[in-house]
């Protein structure tokens, strides 16, 4: 499948997903308010955390091999199982921790025990949760973007039902505990989707763990643990920074435009996620390599920087429609995180092929060496009030594009 046809398709799934998110931004913004986004996000980012470790972070891996294996079933059946297995018994382990410490993880992460049922909710529907992202892994694998993509439709029309309803009636709590159980509740369309497939069975899911196929995604545990800790990490930091040094009111503006960034960019980071995972995974040369980088920066950073000008033109009107008045200070953020997101888009291009390559070892040192200057470079503008965290996100990441484009020029990944 093209990378056009692919973006059509996907196109699908971002417009109804964007649709919901900007009624669920406004339905928080009027029910939590700045200072409840912020907590969201720190949720957020603990279950992203949790949640990779839960799976054993093998999810790029399946969707690497499946691809990789496309004409030989067994061997994608062996993955599978593997996968599975794997990430049963880590998420059972990890479901049982979050139980034990649910008063202690609402400390830590919301600074309050009162929302700690809100992680009880979240430790009984892991399983769920993770083997909705395993069957979404292997339909990506499989390039089945037609189940992919109604399996992504049914989970933003989850999230927005279960976190409407709940946020009206019962507040923060509410949207804490939505968060915490909307994800799981969609396996339930996803398994049905995947039960019409040829290739489903229950036997292919979980089954014995193979040892080669385990070394193989261990490669992928790696990376994806790196991002689970880091990134998560750092804006946690941060927001924790922006709290403390700016007023949490402030940590809430920061949050909603990070929020808005993820919605009207995620056209193209949805559709290097689903496309060109499975295409670099599948390509061999360093020639045909580069063409699709090239294609990429012909169609997807054009798209991407046309929509950050729409957004920034329409900035006011955007704020008031889409959050409230009470969020009218986040407008002085717009023109760093704009210019952040274009350049975000263009080191990504190159940074999917570290993944596709199985290259972890420069992943992973890259991911720990540009959070953690994320977090410094927004500590060290702090002369420039809420602004330091757009103005750092925007330079770290020109910094990451010309390290990703040196890395691979070094490795004769590009030509």
């Amino acid at each position: 499948m093209t990378l056009i046809k692919t973006s059509l398709l996907n196109a699908i799934a971002v417009l109804v997903k964007l649709l919901t998110l900007l009624s669920l931004n406004k339905i928080l913004a009027v029910y939590v308010g700045p200072s409840g986004y912020a907590a969201l996000g720190q949720f957020q980012n603990a279950m992203q955390m949790i949640t990779t470790f839960a799976s054993g972070a093998i999810n790029t891996g399946v969707t690497k091999y499946t691809a990789e294996y496309a004409g030989d079933e067994a061997k994608q059946f062996t993955v599978w199982r593997t996968a599975g297995s794997i990430a049963a018994i880590g998420t059972l382990l990890t479901s049982l921790i979050i139980f034990l410490l649910s008063e202690r993880l609402s400390i830590w992460f919301l600074q309050d025990e009162k929302y700690s049922s809100v992680f009880v909710w979240f430790a009984v529907t892991l399983i769920m949760l993770t083997f909705n992202t395993l069957l979404l892994a292997i339909l990506n694998g499989k390039k089945d973007i037609a189940r992919y993509v109604l399996a992504n439709i049914a989970g933003s029309f989850f999230s927005l039902a279960v976190t409407s309803v709940m946020a009206i009636q019962l507040g923060l709590f509410g949207a804490l505990l939505a968060l915490a159980i909307y994800q799981s509740l969609t396996l339930f369309v996803t398994l049905y989707l995947c039960l019409k497939t040829p290739w489903f069975s229950f036997s292919n899911i979980i089954g014995r763990v193979d040892k080669k196929v385990a070394l193989n995604l261990s490669k992928y545990t790696a990376m994806a643990l790196t991002s689970a800790v880091c990134v998560p990490i750092s804006h946690i930091f941060i927001r924790d920074h922006l709290g403390t040094t700016f007023g949490w009111d402030a940590a809430g503006y920061w949050e909603a435009m990070w929020r808005l960034s993820s919605a009207y960019l995620m056209m193209v980071t949805m559709t290097l996620s689903v496309y060109y995972l499975p295409k670099l995974s599948e390509l061999k040369t360093s020639a045909s390599i580069t063409n699709e980088v090239v294609q990429g920066y012909k169609i997807i950073v054009p798209v991407a920087i046309l929509a950050g000008l729409c957004v920034y033109a329409l900035r006011d009107f955007i704020i008031v429609t889409l959050f409230s008045s009470d969020f009218m200070p986040m407008r002085d953020l717009f023109a760093w995180q704009l210019i952040g997101d274009s350049l975000k888009i263009a080191s990504w291009i190159l940074g999917y092929i570290l993944t596709a390559r199985a290259l972890w070892k420069t992943y992973m040192l890259t991911e720990i060496f540009f959070s953690v200057s994320f977090y410094f470079l927004v500590v060290g503008f702090e002369q420039f009030g809420i602004e330091s965290s757009t103005i750092a996100y925007a330079i770290n990441y020109a910094l990451h594009l010309v390290a990703m484009f040196v890395i691979l020029k070094l490795k004769k990944v590009l030509i």
